[in-house]
């Protein structure tokens, strides 16, 4: 009897053993039958770029999709692959819509298409010249026109010989680094956003330089951080560049955003031993590197891939020292770069007087050149600017390269009213640039909208916006204090009976066709 049940406990318990396994797999088929994607709102707003990194993959040819393509007519790459960035949701999308219409229309008004003349031959960088082979076929080649024996040609600056990296060599100017309206634009772009990475190194003579991402968009610097031990973000490369081009200044080189695989991308195509040994494992599994240079080169500062892919800005490259030299010129305001001592724009009262005497400031536009970058610095909060370069072929008469730009954006909740010092102190400033100042002031084109306008277009826009709201928020603070500094300037110099003096008259021919507002 016992035994009979013992026997029959072991049965129910067996069926019941096997009733929950034939349970557990039913619901676990049912729940693969119906499997969707997760919802986005459950997931907090620090954690997207990791989610959509999460979803990504990026190849040689940009950034796609992992899983299958989408049905339909599915907004695809020029290889072909299905896009991976989700639609933008209507409100946001119409408020894009409105900010492009306001970029269009500042780049359509005159103050940014102003007539100019034929760019004289000596006015070129570089030209093409003709090289005649021992079987007397010609073949292009480009050559420095700082080179000497060599006889005067026709130059090949076609858009269709060559490719877009070199049409930019080709293209720049005594006055600019490309045109306004220029054509080449759009597939430069495009080339640094989407070309294979062929090779990677500590230095290089490639066509692009690249800035890896190291902080979050939102993360303001430490204020207990120097200026000098801040550290550079990718993002605000790109931003720089953007907002130059809306200052109508076109001094920065072209930059653009991308997801760089750190392992195919970097690691396995840098033949630089020194970098390649700095690669490593995170304890969380993702891959790093981190470098050789004189600070912030170990491996508590590597930059990290999710797992594998990191955000970077990647920057045309200019032509070749051997090709075209740059001067570099130290800049009168350069900080003191000591954590206890001033520099002699901080203690003397009349410092510009005497840098209005010193050559190449005393002559020529050198002076208000320097207040444009001075401008473009303190819109972006940029307090390293200790150099700046000019392309010695063309000597004094030129315009300042505005390279180097790492350092911006590291604070939006506080200006720094120190970078205007030279603006201040000197109280001059070209109509052109005050002029385009007052209109990126008004409604109608709104600096922050226009600058948001202008960043969507970067291929790293649909991760995250390359700058956040409060940034572009301060740009909007940061010019009306401009304006107001220029003001104080004008009504100073008026009491002197000099307030002709602070506007350096560059655009005669629109003072008929344009009145500033106010």
């Amino acid at each position: 009897s016992r035994r009979s049940e013992v026997t029959k406990s072991k049965t129910i318990c067996l069926s019941l053993a096997f009733i929950t396994i034939f349970l557990h797999l039913f619901l676990a088929l049912v729940s693969l039958s119906t499997y969707h994607q997760p919802c986005d709102h459950s997931l907090p707003p620090k954690t997207t770029f990791v989610r959509d990194l999460a979803r990504t993959n990026h190849t040689a040819v940009g950034i796609r999709d992992v899983a299958e393509p989408p049905a339909g007519n599915a907004k695809k790459d020029p290889e072909g692959h299905p896009s991976v960035w989700p639609p933008l949701d209507a409100k946001r999308a119409e408020s894009l819509e409105s900010d492009l219409s306001k970029l269009e229309a500042l780049f359509d008004h005159p103050l940014y298409n102003v007539p100019s003349p034929p760019v004289p031959e000596d006015d070129w960088l570089l030209k093409v010249k003709p090289k005649i082979e021992a079987s007397e076929m010609s073949s292009q080649i480009w050559v420095s026109s700082r080179q000497d024996g060599y006889e005067d040609i026709q130059w090949n600056r076609s858009t269709d010989s060559h490719p877009p990296w070199l049409r930019f060599h080709l293209g720049i100017s005594r006055w600019q680094l490309y045109p306004h309206h220029d054509p080449n634009m759009e597939a430069l772009t495009q080339q640094l956003a989407m070309h294979r990475i062929v090779s990677a190194g500590l230095t290089s003579t490639a066509q692009a330089q690249s800035f890896t991402q190291k902080q979050e968009r939102d993360d303001e610097t430490n204020y207990n951080l120097y200026y000098f031990s801040d550290f550079e973000r990718h993002n605000a490369e790109i931003a720089a560049f953007h907002l130059d081009r809306i200052l109508g200044y076109r001094r920065v080189p072209p930059v653009v955003g991308r997801l760089v695989d750190v392992v195919k991308e970097i690691k396995d195509v840098t033949t630089d031993r020194k970098l390649a040994r700095t690669f490593f494992n995170s304890p969380v599994g993702n891959v790093c590197f981190y470098g050789q240079c004189s600070y912030y080169c170990s491996t508590e500062h590597a930059v990290c891939g999710r797992p594998r892919n990191l955000e970077a800005s990647l920057a045309v490259m200019l032509p070749d020292l051997s090709l075209a030299t740059r001067r570099s010129w130290r800049s009168p305001w350069r900080r003191s770069y000591s954590r206890s001592k001033l520099a002699k724009w901080e203690t003397e009262a009349d410092y510009c007087s005497t840098v209005k005497k010193t050559s190449p400031y005393n002559k020529g536009t050198r002076l208000v050149d320097f207040m444009d970058m001075v401008i473009l610095d303190f819109l972006m909060s940029n307090m390293d600017r200790h150099h700046y370069e000019t392309f010695e072929k063309f000597n004094n008469n030129t315009f300042l390269l505005h390279l180097d730009n790492g350092r911006s954006f590291g604070r939006h909740s506080k200006d720094e009213p120190s970078i205007l010092a030279p603006l201040e102190q000197c109280c001059r400033i070209r109509l052109s640039t005050w002029l385009r100042l007052q209109l990126l002031s008004s409604p109608q084109y709104r600096l922050s909208d226009v600058m948001r306008a202008s960043l969507s277009h970067d291929p790293l826009h649909r991760v995250a916006p390359l700058l956040s709201e409060p940034h572009l928020t301060a740009l909007d603070r940061r010019l009306k204090t401009v304006l107001e500094t220029v003001s104080r300037c004008q009504k100073h110099q008026s009491k002197d009976g000099g307030g002709d003096e602070v506007i350096f008259d560059d655009l005669a021919r629109l003072k008929d066709i344009f009145t500033p507002a106010g």
